[in-house]
């Protein structure tokens, strides 16, 4: 018999699941459970009694309710999976939208709509499971290149949609997951160009904002290292993307022969020296018109859009900065730079967080003996603190330990994703993969300070019946589609 594939039914499915992907999601929900019991269980230190209530028994409700929409996933013909990915995105795009209005207002936030008193739901966690679908059902298509413009930016705007929304929200921690699709992208084709520029605009951000109050004379020295940069960076990019060879002549004559005008100038006269740059970076746009002119060099348009970017974004820093994200989360940046220090404030959790860490050790203290986790010194500790409650209790080694497991998941997830036989199943693989690594990268830096408190859970680890349920219908959506692309008579 010739073989098949199978696209929906039970036959064998005990077979075909990937069973290494469901024990180490088990694992790690069963880890979560136990630190949230941790951090909110009624016991005390002394006492050696156990009972569950409060958040422990919430999120073992959760827990159960994840496992039966796990098995039902498994279930479901993966022909409506695939079919189904445009109206699910575009009905979670109108929820998304009516949650704007509908939500109450929690913690400055409108993203959680009230079912009952004590049941909330987050469209916004459940939003990447509905983008990662239809971004893989789009990318799929006959004939699909990341190279054609078009392609490139329908993939965009599918990413860029819920975004605003979310955004619109109140939920900028959420929004910023949606950039970790820059993974999948570059996997399927993009060009190495888009993650290095993204890259670059997030070291442009951070330098303007760390030196802005830095001043040389009359000059922020935060404005004339940026604009210093992006000069660079497109001399760089010309000789390496563009092919124009004498690309460091211009860049040797330009910028240092203006700066030595400003210098003789600043003699008689205090002199501003990011405005020199700016001129800097418009003679050196001349230049690269002057080469589209003569047809010399190749992706230039891609050059100029880099520079007018560049600077668009050199120009908007401040009012991003000023008029767009909210006082608490402005706070949150500038004690993770440096620039404002405030444990008693925006640097508390993180002060505290790294206090319980190191207060573990190699081995920790043992399970249900964390002082500062017990006497609830971190706050938000069962949700997107509770990896300082595993490093208090289980030590580094219980970290390590946490860590590899997931490594493990995202290695296996994207090892899934490359056996599949169609796209779809390889693209939402990847957009999964991506999810998780930016969740547990992030989630993990604010906990030691390494990135700023920007409200991101760790998956299946943080209490919360939306972030579990999102993240296990997320990964077992995989499963389902990778135990469809086994050959039904090799199960017989």
């Amino acid at each position: 018999m010739s073989a098949r594939y199978s696209s929906g039914g039970t036959l064998g499915l005990r077979h075909r699941a990937d069973w290494l992907t469901i024990l180490l999601y088990l694992i790690l929900v069963a880890i979560g459970w136990l630190a949230i019991y941790a951090a909110d269980g009624t016991y005390t230190i002394t006492d050696s009694s156990f009972s569950i209530e409060g958040r422990a028994l919430s999120q073992l409700v959760w827990i159960g309710i994840s496992l039966a929409a796990a098995i039902a996933i498994l279930l479901i013909d993966t022909f409506f999976l695939k079919q189904s990915a445009p109206v699910l995105y575009f009905l979670m795009i109108g929820l998304l939208i009516l949650t704007i209005f509908i939500a109450p207002d929690i913690k400055g936030s409108r993203s959680w709509i009230v079912v009952t008193e004590s049941v909330r739901l987050q469209p916004a966690e459940f939003s990447k499971l509905t983008t990662a679908l239809m971004l893989a059902w789009w990318m799929s298509k006959y004939n699909f290149s990341l190279e054609r413009t078009r392609d490139l930016a329908v993939a965009c705007a599918i990413l860029i949609a819920p975004m605003l929304i979310i955004i619109m929200q109140s939920e900028t921690g959420s929004a910023l997951v949606y950039a970790s699709f820059i993974i999948l992208l570059y996997r399927e084709g993009l060009s190495s160009a888009v993650p290095l520029f993204l890259v670059f605009c997030s070291l442009l951000f951070v330098l303007e904002l760390r030196f802005s109050e830095v001043m040389w004379g009359v000059t922020s020295a935060g404005r004339l290292i940026v604009m210093l940069m992006i000069y660079i960076a497109v001399i760089l990019s010309a000789q390496a993307y563009c092919d124009l060879r004498r690309a460091w002549l211009p860049g040797l004559v330009i910028a240092p022969g203006l700066m030595l005008v400003a210098a003789i100038i600043s003699i008689w006269h205090p002199v501003d020296y990011s405005i020199f740059g700016i001129v800097s970076l418009l003679l050196l746009l001349v230049w690269v018109v002057l080469q589209v002119y003569n047809h010399r060099g190749r992706h230039i348009g891609g050059l100029i859009a880099f520079m007018v970017v560049s600077v668009v974004m050199y120009a908007g820093v401040g009012y991003f900065f000023d008029n767009i994200l909210q006082p608490h989360q402005q706070t949150r940046i500038l004690v993770s730079l440096g620039l404002k220090d405030d444990p008693a404030g925006a640097g508390y959790n993180v002060h505290q967080s790294l206090i319980a860490i190191g207060s573990g050790g190699l081995t920790g203290k043992g399970y249900l003996q964390g002082t500062q986790t017990k006497l609830s010194y971190v706050p938000e500790q069962t949700t997107d603190f509770i990896f300082c409650t595993i490093g208090e209790e289980e030590g580094f080694i219980g970290c390590l330990v946490v860590l590899l497991l997931f490594l493990a998941l995202i290695c296996r997830i994207i090892y899934i994703a490359e056996r599949q036989p169609d796209t779809f199943a390889r693209v939402y693989g990847y957009s999964v993969a991506s999810i998780l690594f930016f969740h547990l990268f992030v989630n993990v830096g604010m906990v030691i300070g390494l990135v700023p408190v920007i409200g991101i859970p760790l998956p299946y680890i943080s209490y919360g019946g939306s972030s579990l349920l999102s993240f296990t219908l997320l990964l077992f959506v995989l499963l389902r589609l990778d135990a469809s692309r086994m050959p039904v008579s090799t199960l017989r």
